[in-house]
């Protein structure tokens, strides 16, 4: 038993009680271990400790400070608060990341754009719609984020400890593409922003800054540099660099809104404008009179009004123009795609996971802060853009804040430190979601070099930021900031989408240790934030939404195929119990119906070493059914409890890489009859019981060991199997294989005796289970079935009588049909039925079988033979069983008429009643069955239909 260790906090020291089924915790210079090992413990055994807040967790991770055990069998962990002076709080942290990241670009340069083409109504409109689709995102964020300790990768982490590694890593990848596409659009924006204040001919910087797209493409590159530099120094420069700048955007946005209200109307200089004539005064009035465009001095310029409800009444509709820096035709998609994307940034706090002091707390206050602030501020601009400045100058000058600010330099500090933040944010944020990734291995190699951490405190993903800078200076070679804004839009919307649909599974699977303290969501909002998050992506760009999810696919793939085995309890577990367990209950035993059978097998197996030929055969035949692999473990309780865990995990390691679908059950016993006995009552769960035993031929002979075999066979199936298990160990087949014991060289090291064997069988027919017995399979090939057959010898007469059929013969003939169904079966076999004839009836008893055979709806060719004086009747089966020279020569008609058969389905009658026939019985068996791989069975349920 392990108990929830007491936490003893002193001053500057935490004591952990080491439980004693735990090995010694080993610290590693990557400051994870502790963690790792604790959370080992708690997903098995103490559930409780994974809902731990990261006060109580997550500050063990940091190996400084570690001493040795302490006396008492504690572990000592000195200075944990010292690890916490370096953590980022709510405001630098979240709260100015997320405002800096949301205004970026779009606040100082995009607002005119969007007012001026889509009008000040639908720009509100659209603007509501953004902040729709991302404060439902926000709030599943927050609950995500407060349901348990949060580690360092943002987004990424919180979808891929929910939805799993494949969707985890699939999604983490597009999210790190997003944050470099929108380190490229801030990059580029702050460009524009350089050139349109200082370097165009109306630039105070005119002469000396030359505009030209190299030149330009120099500025982005050292506007990447610096942010780089600080990126490499650490968070902590990066919150203090976050904070001057926040500074210095506020200011020059307070700046903004007094000018609207303080300056007069005048004519603002354009870039650009086909309405512009090459007079030196022209202009062009509206019906008040107003100038909406003018040539003035040898500029082009338009007005700017002031406070006017004229002016707000013609901006208060769209007008789709040619964009002047593109020179593409505008559309409310493509405005709103650029305006989405200055909403985007709510991710970029919780990018910072790592590097906060409570992220559980700190994640959705800063954010939602974030949102509602950034939404007002927007709403505000828009209006008062409407309200003052005419529609020639929104469409013709990005830059208009520039001139109609009290001190123009205002706007350029804060236009170029927006977008240089927003950069610096997203760049930082795309390196750690990146480290995130690779410190997981979900792409192996390929991306092992980034999980790498350099620095002073090994925090900083260097080789990451440098791979993101380099993507960063890739982008912008295309130079337009309009160009880039739809991708961007399209990768966050995606990432958004997996983040609702993460905190929708949580919900819906409403396991009891999901208890996030942010109570203000549900599964509603999370299912109708991911609805519209997908539909908009639909609605921006149809074709690239379809690349997107598309790369999203090949990424899933990519990670179920190469991607380690993980533990990290994703919810996809979860809500499979939960719709497994409500349809259990609804599958009532008592309605079943021979119509809808099918076989529930539960294979009694001793050593998959030599019984795997069985298994993989026992797989083809279950048609869908319940397949379970039974063991028992000879032993007093005390004694064998103790390794039972470690079996049972060796065998589940043993089907998933064998890929056999089935179930394992292990149980201990006296004896192999009672721990047979117990796993034929107890196995399987409500309707789902097992209803066909199958059992391994008994002799004496040594077993067969099989081991290469199938290794040979697996890697036929599949030449990635070899590696399909527990991949985050290196487990390989063999070393599954080899955790089995040896087998017995002597037959005097057999375990079963032969009563106990037939006392298996008894009692299977006692508990009304069909009995199956197999042997020779270790002989079967299923690489070799071509130009075979699959026989069936019923010994027996077939027959329907008042209450359905004969048993045994009936369920011969549904076996074999559901094997010859099987793939690999039906392409290379032929399914035939041997019919032993009296004499003088052959042709009455053939038309009798085809006969039941066109009833049963089976395919197969009728072999007539005859068996002499020697054939008995059904009324003395058991009987004649036991004639050693009937089998002897039943033998030989098989080897005679089945020579070309790859599996003889026959039949078996009840054991005998007296167990000192026990030998001759299994004589008998052995004498019959002794050619190809055969089965041998007894079974009890009705199973003839028609229709």
């Amino acid at each position: 038993r392990v108990l929830v260790p007491h936490l003893l906090v002193g001053q500057n020291f935490v004591l952990v009680q080491r439980p004693a089924l735990v090995a010694r915790v080993n610290m590693t210079t990557e400051g994870d271990a502790v963690e790792a090992s604790v959370v080992s413990i708690q997903s098995e055994l103490t559930p409780l400790l994974s809902s731990i807040s990261n006060d109580g967790v997550r500050h063990l991770q940091e190996p400084k400070g570690f001493d040795k055990e302490s006396p008492g069998g504690f572990l000592c962990f000195k200075n944990c608060k010292s690890s916490l002076s370096s953590k980022l709080s709510t405001l630098p942290g979240v709260a100015v990341p997320c405002i800096l990241s949301i205004f970026s670009v779009i606040l100082f340069l995009r607002i005119g754009y969007v007012v001026g083409m889509s009008g000040v109504g639908p720009s509100l409109g659209m603007l509501v719609l953004c902040y729709f689709v991302v404060l439902l995102t926000v709030l599943s964020l927050s609950a995500i984020s407060t349901n348990g300790a949060i580690r360092g990768g943002g987004a990424y982490f919180m979808i891929s400890r929910a939805l799993g590694p494949e969707f985890g890593g699939s999604v983490g990848i597009i999210f790190y593409l997003a944050n470099v596409f929108a380190c490229s659009i801030n990059t580029l924006g702050f460009v524009e922003a350089l050139t349109t204040n200082l370097a165009e001919e109306t630039g105070i910087l005119a002469e000396i800054l030359p505009n030209t797209s190299n030149w330009r493409y120099l500025y982005g590159t050292v506007a990447l540099v610096f942010c780089l530099v600080i990126c490499f120094v650490g968070a902590s420069l990066f919150a203090m660099a976050s904070l001057v700048i926040f500074v210095a955007v506020m200011v020059a946005l307070i700046s903004v809104i007094v000018s609207f209200a303080a300056k007069n109307s005048f004519l603002a200089i354009v870039t650009s404008s086909s309405e512009c004539t090459n007079n030196t005064n022209s202009s062009i009035h509206t019906s008040d009179n107003d100038i909406l465009f003018a040539c003035h001095g040898g500029h082009c310029c338009a007005n700017y009004t002031s406070w006017s409800i004229s002016t707000l009444r013609n901006n208060l509709h769209s007008d789709y123009v040619e964009d002047y820096s593109t020179h593409v035709e505008t559309s409310f998609i493509v405005i709103f795609s650029v305006l989405f994307n200055g909403v985007t940034g709510i991710m970029a706090g919780a990018n910072m996971s790592g590097d906060l002091k409570n992220p559980s707390f700190s994640i959705p206050v800063g954010t939602l802060g974030a949102c509602l602030f950034t939404f007002v501020i927007y709403a505000v601009i828009m209006l008062f853009t409407g309200l003052t400045c005419s529609r020639s100058l929104l469409h013709n000058n990005y830059n208009y804040m520039l001139y109609i600010n009290v001190w123009h330099p205002f706007v350029t500090i804060g236009v170029l430190c927006a977008t240089l933040s927003s950069a610096l944010s997203t760049l930082i944020g795309a390196s750690r979601v990146l480290q995130a990734v690779s410190q997981d291995n979900l792409f192996g190699f390929v991306l092992r070099p980034f999980s790498i951490m350099k620095g002073s405190k090994r925090d900083n993903p260097i080789y990451a930021l440098l791979l993101s800078w380099i993507m960063v200076q890739a982008i912008i070679i295309i130079g337009e900031l309009n160009t880039v804004a739809p991708y961007v839009a399209m990768f966050f919307l995606l990432s958004y989408s997996m983040v609702n649909l993460a905190c929708f599974a949580l919900c819906v699977a409403s396991t009891p240790n999901y208890r996030p303290t942010f109570r203000f969501h549900s599964w509603h909002t999370a299912l109708l934030g991911f609805m519209c998050s997908v539909a908009v992506m639909f609605f921006i760009n149809p074709l690239a939404a379809g690349l997107a999810i598309g790369a999203g696919i090949l990424l899933f793939v990519i990670v179920s195929v190469i991607g380690p085995a993980t533990h990290w309890g994703e919810v996809s577990q979860g809500l499979i119990y939960h719709q497994v367990r409500k349809y259990l209950l609804r599958l009532d035993i008592r309605k079943r119906h021979v119509k809808l059978w099918r076989p529930q097998m539960l294979f009694l197996a001793s050593n998959p070493r030599a019984s795997y030929p069985m298994m993989d055969f026992i797989n083809d035949m279950k048609k869908g059914g319940l397949y379970i692999l039974g063991h028992v473990i000879i032993g007093s309780f005390e004694e064998a409890n103790a390794d039972l865990h470690e079996q049972f995990r060796t065998w589940l390691d043993f089907i998933d890489c064998t890929k056999l679908k089935a179930f394992v059950e292990l149980t201990i016993a006296e004896s192999v009859q009672m721990g047979a006995r117990s796993l034929m009552m107890n196995s399987g769960l409500g309707g789902m019981k097992p209803n066909t035993i199958m059992l391994g031929f008994y002799d004496d002979s040594i077993p067969k060991d099989t081991h290469n075999a199938v290794k040979t066979a697996l890697r036929r199936t599949n030449p990635l199997i070899r590696h399909c298990i527990d991949r985050n160990s290196d487990v390989k087949i063999e070393h599954v294989i080899d955790s089995f014991p040896a087998l017995r060289d002597n037959a005097i090291d057999q375990i079963v005796m032969p009563l106990e064997y037939v006392g298996i069988i008894k009692d299977a027919i006692l508990m009304q289970k069909n009995v199956c017995v197999l042997r020779n399979f270790s002989l079967l090939d299923k690489f070799q079935l071509r130009d075979g057959t699959i026989d069936v010898w019923p010994l027996y007469k077939i027959d329907l009588n008042e209450s359905g059929a004969d048993l045994t013969g009936t369920l011969l003939l549904q076996l074999a049909c559901i094997l010859h169904m099987v793939h690999e079966w039906k392409g290379s076999t032929v399914l035939r039925i041997i019919v032993l004839e009296k004499e003088g009836e052959k042709e009455k008893e053939e038309s009798r079988v085809k006969r039941l055979l066109h009833d049963l709806r089976i395919t197969a060719h009728v072999v007539m033979i005859s068996e002499g004086s020697g054939h008995v009747t059904s009324d003395s089966c058991t009987d004649s069983f036991l004639d050693l020279e009937v089998q002897r020569r039943r033998n030989r008609l098989m080897l005679e008429h089945s020579r070309e058969a790859r599996v003889i389905f026959t039949a078996l009658p009840a054991p005998p009643h007296d167990d000192h026939s026990c030998m001759q019985y299994l004589s008998a068996m052995s004498t019959l069955s002794g050619v190809c791989a055969s089965l041998v069975f007894q079974q009890y349920e009705t199973l003839a239909t028609f229709s």
